[in-house]
C-alpha cells in the first residue's frame, strides 16, 4: 500500500471517529490505533486479573459466611472481566498467550493501584469504595468508546463493577456504625486507599503521552483530569454519609468552579510504583507466575482433548 492511499484510509478513518461511527475488527485501522487499543486493553485485561489477588488474600478470613460468598462472587467476576478483555484484545489479532506473557515478563502493565497491600479487613471496603468507584468512573465513558468490542464487554463489566462499589461502600458503612476499633480500621483503611484512587486516573493531562491522541480517536472520551475531579466530586458526598474522613486537608468546595478543590498528587510515588518499585509489584507478579506454572497441565490437558476432538472421524466417539 502506497503512502498516498494510507493517508486517504486515515482521513476516512478520522472521518468515521468524527462521526461518532464504531469501528469494528474487520474494518481498516490505523498502525498505531491497532497498537494504542492492544496496549489500553490489555491493560485493563492484565488489571482485573491481577485485581484479584488484593481481595483474594481475604475469602478464607471473611468474619461471615454472607461476607465470603459477596467476596467470592466479586473475584470470579474480576475473573470475567478480564476474560472478556483479553477476548476483546484477540479480535486486534493480539495472542492472548502473549499478552499474558508480557504481563508475567513485566514488559506490559496494570493498574498501579494493586500494587498496594491489604492489611485489614476493611480494606475490602475501600477497595470496593474507592478503586471500583474510580474504575466506574472510567469505564462509562469507555462504553462509548470508537472500537465495538471494547465498548461493549465495558457494558457487563460496568454493571458488575457498580454492584462492586455498592458492597463496599455498605461494608465501610456497617464498620463505620459499629464499634470504635471497627471505626478506626475503616477510617485507616479509608485514609491509605484515597490517594492511589486518585492516581488511577493516569497522570495530569499535561503529563500524559497517549492521551491526546486517544482522544482525538475517541479511545478515550474523557481526560484523566476530567475523569478524576467527577470522581472526587461523586465521592466527596459519600464519605460524608459514611462518616469518614476524607485525608486531604485541602478538600473543599469551590463555588465558583462547582467542582470540589482536593491537594497536589505526589505523582514521584505514582511512577515509583508503575515502574515496579511499589509495596508489592514482585509479589503481584511472582504470584502470577507461580499460578500459571500450576495451570501448565491443565492448559495441555485441554489442548490434548480438542486435538483428538478434532481428529476423530464422523460416527467416531470424541
Amino acid at each position: 500500500m502506497t503512502a498516498s492511499t494510507v493517508a486517504e484510509r486515515e482521513v476516512a478513518f478520522q472521518a468515521r471517529i468524527d462521526a461518532d461511527e464504531r469501528i469494528e475488527p474487520r474494518d481498516w485501522m490505523p498502525d498505531r490505533y491497532r497498537a494504542t487499543l492492544v496496549r489500553q486493553v490489555a491493560q485493563h485485561a492484565h488489571s482485573e486479573i491481577i485485581g484479584m489477588q488484593p481481595e483474594g488474600n481475604w475469602i478464607t478470613r471473611a468474619p461471615s459466611l454472607r461476607r465470603k460468598a459477596i467476596l467470592l462472587a466479586k473475584v470470579q467476576d474480576e475473573a470475567g472481566h478480564g476474560l472478556y478483555l483479553y477476548s476483546a484484545a484477540e479480535t486486534l489479532g493480539v495472542s492472548r498467550d502473549d499478552l499474558v506473557e508480557q504481563l508475567q515478563s513485566g514488559r506490559q502493565k496494570y493498574s498501579s493501584i494493586f500494587n498496594y497491600p491489604t492489611l485489614t479487613w476493611a480494606d475490602v471496603g475501600a477497595i470496593g469504595w474507592l478503586v471500583d468507584g474510580a474504575a466506574i468512573t472510567n469505564q462509562l465513558a469507555l462504553t462509548h468508546t470508537s472500537y465495538g468490542p471494547y465498548a461493549r464487554a465495558m457494558v457487563r463489566i460496568c454493571r458488575e463493577e457498580s454492584f462492586h462499589q455498592r458492597q463496599g461502600f455498605e461494608l465501610l458503612m456497617a464498620l463505620a456504625r459499629g464499634t470504635s476499633a471497627q471505626r478506626e480500621m475503616a477510617q485507616d483503611a479509608v485514609g491509605r486507599w484515597w490517594w492511589p484512587s486518585l492516581m488511577m486516573f493516569g497522570p495530569p493531562d499535561n503529563a500524559s503521552p497517549n492521551s491526546a491522541q486517544s482522544m482525538a480517536w475517541r479511545i478515550k472520551r474523557v481526560s484523566n483530569d476530567d475523569l478524576r475531579q467527577r470522581f472526587v466530586d461523586m465521592t466527596v458526598p459519600q464519605a460524608e454519609a459514611l462518616g469518614l474522613a476524607l485525608p486531604d486537608p485541602e478538600l473543599r468546595w469551590n463555588q465558583e468552579r462547582g467542582h470540589y478543590d482536593f491537594g497536589r498528587i505526589d505523582w514521584d510515588e505514582f511512577n515509583r510504583v508503575v515502574r515496579g518499585d511499589g509495596p508489592c509489584n514482585a509479589q503481584r507478579i511472582a504470584n502470577r507466575q507461580e499460578a500459571d506454572r500450576e495451570g501448565q497441565w491443565v492448559r495441555e490437558a485441554a489442548r490434548a482433548w480438542a486435538l483428538r476432538h478434532s481428529q476423530a472421524t464422523p460416527g467416531q466417539a470424541a
